[in-house]
């Protein structure tokens, strides 16, 4: 048995391997990171419909798959963890208008530092679930 490492692929294979899509899913936390993320990005006191808000997250994340039910699973969310942590609502506004759902993001200084504390919660969530994944030694979970 030889304790050198593998060799190098052959010249002509691809060096990128496409990953999967990924159907995006209410309470993953890869989800939530990629649509708070998103939302941080939003311009403050501004109205933005839901689908355009959808629209941007299925442009930019191409392998993956956002659907409006989804993106206002985790929109809700961060409405409530504002309220819980301001006790008010003025923060993460959800509307429904005549164009459909809108939202709009506080314009003060407070919000940027407590979207980022809810991303590297999300981050978090993240890392535990691949270390978890990387613990099992088995697909199916065999043990």
């Amino acid at each position: 048995m030889s304790t050198t490492s593998p060799r190098s692929a052959p010249a002509g294979m691809p060096r990128n391997l496409p990953a999967p899509p990924v159907i995006a899913e209410s309470g993953d936390p890869f989800t939530s990171l990629r649509v708070i993320h998103a939302v941080a990005c939003l311009e403050r006191g501004t109205q933005v419909r839901l689908d355009t808000l959808v629209d941007r997250l299925n442009a930019g994340h191409l392998d993956w798959l956002f659907t409006r039910s989804v993106v206002a699973s985790v929109l809700v969310t961060l409405q409530a963890n504002w309220m819980t942590d301001y006790r008010n609502a003025s923060g993460i506004v959800l509307n429904d208008g005549p164009d459909g759902a809108t939202l709009t993001i506080e314009d003060s200084s407070r919000v940027d530092p407590w979207i980022v504390r809810q991303a590297l919660r999300e981050e978090a969530a993240c890392r535990e679930a691949l270390a978890e994944f990387a613990r099992r030694d088995r697909v199916a979970g065999g043990g």
